[in-house]
């Protein structure tokens, strides 16, 4: 398999909208406490491939939440040390073993680390307007 992540020609996965996060963290939690792990490849590759969704729609949502901070804010030069370190490991092809998969899992948790100490003690950032719109075009059954 070649593909680095899932097939979004729109940019849904990135635009914005609110994700649900628990059974993303419990995938997460489940694919990091493997021991032995001893599933078929296309299964790996599977579950690589929605991390990798997951770990690119949580660092765009990282990423629009740091760009609101001045420059010289310490907390959005580790954001962008860790979306740096994310674009880099995203863009290597999935692979249908428990290491890419373990690994991609704790890229998604530590993302969401950074994405928790953006939020932490301030008041919640309104989502872009490009997620607004989406979201409601969404609701109204009209993706196009």
């Amino acid at each position: 398999m070649t593909s680095t992540g899932p097939y979004d020609p729109a940019g849904l996965i990135e635009a914005g909208l609110p994700f649900d996060r628990a059974p993303y963290q419990a995938l997460v939690t489940a694919v990091l406490a493997w021991a032995t792990p001893d599933l078929a490849r296309r299964d790996y590759e599977q579950i690589a491939l929605q991390l990798t969704g997951h770990g690119l729609a949580v660092a765009a949502d990282v990423q629009f939440r740091a760009s609101q901070l001045t420059q010289d804010s310490g907390r959005r030069a580790l954001a962008e040390v860790v979306l740096g370190e994310a674009e880099r490991r995203l863009s290597v092809p999935v692979v249908g073993t428990a290491t890419c998969v373990q690994g991609r899992a704790r890229l998604v948790r530590d993302l969401y680390e950074r994405l928790d100490r953006l939020t932490e003690n301030s008041r919640l950032l309104p989502p872009p307007p490009q997620a607004v719109e989406l979201s409601l075009r969404c609701r109204e059954g009209r993706l196009a």
